[in-house]
């Protein structure tokens, strides 16, 4: 083994090369800021000087228009002079005379557009180019800030791989000197075998037992907790490598368009309009204006762009990309789908696969949309004042000074226009630079995981691996609190104090629930859950028991579970006289300052309520680094919790100072390893970013077989109504009418079914049926009908399961005497079908709670006089009596749910 020192050198050599990398990328990113910044003072340098050459060419073309009719009139009269100089004749020379005359009417138009319409032109084309290119530069920025968060994202994730993996290299030692200890205990015990005494020696065995199991057991949860931080860090490398090449492959080229916008094209009509003039006034000419036009015509905004790149080089060519630097001794260099987070990366698949799916097409649809636009801006810079027809230009020439006021009106109103259309324009550009850039990133995680996926379903299908046996870990239910304090609604210092938990139950419960499930959920605290679950959730903690021991549970319910906790407590989290100086701290602009500010007041609460704080801001920042996957921003995680945190005894203002509050939040969120103490200054609960199964909390599981998941039991039809009429988006949904029956098999996801409408099989939405026949079993929103009736002594359950019932039936009879009118739309062409009798629909619910109960093992008395633990439990049909079943089950819809 390597001495200590010599790791930590490796390690901090790793850190060092990322540092001079960032380093030379923020260099890099300044250059071209630069770059950009002179680029546009040339191009206002040459409008300037073409502005001031077409203003003097036309003082020349009016002096040349002057001599030209002075000249016309002295000739005049010398026609025989004119005759000496030889192949001429008098016709000749009156159309050379007449010819010059209207020479010097159309140079003076061309010395009055030089000098009024076209220099007029190029000083609205130098505005233009001065504000284009501030916006392009926002935009610019606002992307490099995005590409170094993504890289210090990356360089984060390498961190904590880092320190997970030499935790996992201190239990290795830890373990391997267990193991030297018991040879030696084990040799010494040989020699002196006569001399002890057998109950001796059986003590000192389980003793060395015990210790090589929790050995044993710490290296793996060690192993597991390292596997997680390296596919976080392997997947934000990606990322970070998948940004870096679209910033400077793509969005670069994009925003020195967006700095050139318009540019070439006011100097291509600038130039068309002044080639247009000379065609008028000198045929002669035509071989030096076709060069001219020539010129023109090659202006390429594209070519500019890319001589630009060229030129320079160094400061736009692509930085050699991030390479993985495994820590010391670990061989795996891409992500792992080993058995213990398969189910994790599959599920996180699926939801990268919707994710990506819907920023794909946003950003398709934004690319349209930017292309009208662009389409629009243009033509509404083509359509302008410095390029108007001859005939115009001939009568510009004869009016008056002053006549053309409406024409000026009607410039105005164009230059608004386009102002407007430059706004909408470059709006669209960011939010396309956005939507492409998260589209890459997404992409690349997406690939990665695909991978990893498929490499662990080729492994699992190989012969040689059909037969062995897996040790899992499935966890158990905590054991019932017997103290009886009010969870909910109540002081959580005198929580905490009364019983010893530094971090409620409820709080360590739903935060260790998200992390395992639910950190890439897709709107995880922004979408509400189930009213009905979120209560029963409620309950089962009230009761000391902990429900999310089963990971069925709704992601969005618990959620709301952890929502409603801090909401209902009183005080709330944040006491209430801190709630005015806290405010205070938002007027303050500088982050460092603001959030330096915000310790000095908060390190002045109570421990228990900082240890609760940093644990919960340590989660939600946790929670907003994968934004990308869950749309949930440090500043939307800031507008759930913030009224539920932060409020002030004055309800009256609570809704003009929430802006506010959402915004201290998001800091507290985006600096809270500045503002709470570290647990070095604060001992107590720390956050973790990847969690296990609690230890003291999880049972093994062995897996016979071929190592795939037990299919589940097949579970009989149940029948639904359609509450709404529902039209299919594809051809795997089926459409409906309302009031329509039909057969579900099985739920495909939270919000989809497996059915079959009028014989054809296909999804069904979740939301647009109601369950018939008791088959609320399978709705978690609906599952408290199964846990009453399984407990019919228990007198609350079983009135809340009448209610429930009578609830359920009403609504049929509603949409049924609603929908069942005409004979169009009555389920698989039954014309004469008669209605619904609700007695009977009672009996066949009955007799199928009855069934349910047959199903289930005998309970001990002692039991029946308690509430049942859990509302869903006695409503699953395929739950055994028997353990081995039980632990199939719950590690086949638990850890390794297969993949719809």
């Amino acid at each position: 083994m390597m001495t200590s020192h010599v790791k930590l050198r490796r390690e901090k050599g790793s850190l060092a090369e990322y540092e001079s990398q960032m380093k030379d990328l923020r260099a890099q990113l300044t250059d071209q800021i630069k770059i950009l910044d002179s680029q546009v003072e040339v191009k206002q340098q040459q409008l300037s000087d073409l502005s001031e050459f077409l203003r003097r060419r036309g003082d020349i073309e009016a002096e040349y228009a002057r001599a030209l009719d002075k000249l016309t009139e002295r000739f005049t009269h010398k026609t025989k002079k004119k005759e000496q100089w030889g192949q001429s004749v008098c016709q000749v020379w009156s159309v050379l005379l007449t010819q010059t005359r209207l020479e010097s009417r159309e140079h003076a138009a061309l010395g009055d557009t030089c000098c009024n319409t076209l220099t007029q032109g190029l000083a609205h084309s130098t505005e233009d180019t001065h504000r284009l290119h501030k916006r392009s530069k926002e935009v610019g920025i606002q992307m490099q800030d995005e590409l170094l968060k993504v890289t210090t994202e990356m360089q984060t994730a390498m961190k904590t791989y880092n320190q997970y993996h030499t935790d996992c290299l201190i239990a290795e030692g830890k373990l391997k000197e267990a193991e030297r200890l018991e040879e030696r205990q084990t040799g010494k015990s040989a020699e002196l075998g006569l001399g002890q005494s057998g109950g001796q020696r059986r003590s000192s065995v389980k003793k060395m037992e015990r210790l090589m199991e929790k050995r044993h057991g710490r290296v793996q949860e060690n192993q597991l907790k390292c596997t997680k931080a390296r596919n976080d860090y392997l997947l934000n490398l990606a990322a970070a490598n998948a940004a870096m090449n679209k910033y400077y492959l793509q969005d670069i080229s994009t925003l020195i368009d967006c700095c050139d916008l318009g540019f070439h094209l006011s100097v291509e009509r600038v130039m068309k309009c002044y080639m247009a003039s000379r065609w008028r006034i000198q045929k002669t000419e035509e071989t030096g204006l076709k060069q001219l036009e020539a010129a023109v015509t090659s202006l390429d905004q594209g070519g500019d762009r890319d001589a630009l790149l060229q030129q320079h080089d160094a400061a736009f060519c692509l930085p050699f990309k991030f390479n993985y630097h495994p820590h010391e001794g670990d061989q795996v260099c891409e992500v792992s789908a080993e058995s213990q987070v398969r189910y994790e990366l599959e599920t996180r698949f699926q939801q990268l696969q919707s994710r990506l799916a819907a920023v794909t097409l946003e950003t398709e649809e934004v690319s349209k949309t930017l292309k009208a636009t662009l389409t629009a801006l243009l033509d509404n810079m083509c359509d302008s004042d410095c390029n108007p027809s001859p005939d115009v230009l001939s009568s510009l020439s004869n009016e008056p000074p002053g006549g053309n006021t409406a024409q000026k009106l009607a410039i105005a109103k164009r230059r608004a226009n386009q102002q407007e259309t430059e706004t909408y324009y470059f709006t669209k550009v960011k939010d396309f630079l956005i939507s492409s850039s998260l589209n890459v990133k997404l992409q690349a995680k997406h690939d990665l995981l695909q991978d990893a996926i498929q490499k662990a379903e080729a492994v699992d299908s190989d012969p040689s691996r059909m037969h062995c046996a897996r040790s899992l870990r499935v966890r158990k239910s905590r054991p019932v609190s017997q103290f009886c304090h009010t969870l909910f609604t109540t002081d959580i210092i005198s929580y905490i104090q009364s019983s010893g938990q530094q971090i409620p139950v409820v709080v360590e419960s739903c935060i260790r629930f998200i992390n395992l499930h639910g950190l890439h959920h897709e709107g995880i605290f922004r979408v509400p859950g189930s009213q009905r679950e979120v209560n029963h959730i409620r309950d089962a903690f009230e009761r000391g028991e902990d429900p999310l021991s089963d990971s069925e549970c709704d992601l969005d319910s618990v959620a709301g579970v952890l929502k409603l906790y801090f909401r209902g407590l009183e005080p709330p989290l944040f006491p209430y006289d801190s709630y005015s100086q806290l405010l205070e701290c938002g007027q303050i602009e500088g982050v460092t300052e603001k959030a330096l500010q915000i310790k000095a007041i908060v390190s002045t609460f109570p421990r228990p309520l900082l240890i609760v704080m940093r644990y919960l801001f340590a989660f939600l920042n946790h929670v907003s680094q994968y934004s990308d996957e869950n749309m949930m921003l440090p500043y939307n995680l800031a507008v759930c919790f913030g009224p539920s945190l932060l409020r002030g005894l004055d309800s009256d203002d609570a809704v003009a100072r929430q802006p506010q509050v959402n915004d201290l939040v998001k800091t507290m969120i985006l600096q809270h390893d500045i503002i709470f103490p570290s647990q070095s200054e604060l001992p107590g609960p720390v956050y973790e970013k990847h969690m296990t199964l609690e230890q003291e909390y999880c049972e093994p599981i062995t897996e016979e077989g071929d190592g795939e998941t037990e299919p589940l039991p097949s579970e009989d039809e149940w029948e639904a109504v359609a509450m709404f009429d529902y039209v299919a988006r594809s051809p795997a949904e089926l459409s409906f009418k309302q009031g329509e029956l039909l057969i579900v098999y099985s739920k495909a996801s939270c919000d989809w079914w497996r059915g079959e409408a009028g014989g054809v099989k296909g999804l069904i939405p979740h939301k647009y049926i109601s369950m018939l026949d008791g088959s609320e079993r399978g709705k978690r929103e609906e599952g408290g009908g199964g846990g009453s009736t399984g407990n019919l002594t228990a007198e609350d359950p079983q009135t809340e399961n009448t209610t429930r019932s009578q609830e359920r039936r009403h609504t049929l009879d509603t949409v049924r005497q609603g929908s069942f009118k005409t004979t169009d739309r009555l389920p698989f062409g039954q014309a004469d079908r008669p209605a619904v009798d609700k007695d009977m629909i009672s009996r066949q619910m009955n007799s199928v709670f009855k069934e349910l109960l047959s199903r289930q093992p005998a309970v001990p008395p002692s039991t029946l006089a308690t509430p049942a633990p859990s509302s869903s439990s006695s409503s699953l049909p395929q739950a055994a009596p028997t353990a081995k079943k039980v632990g199939f089950s719950l590690r086949g819809r638990a850890l390794f749910r297969p993949v719809d």
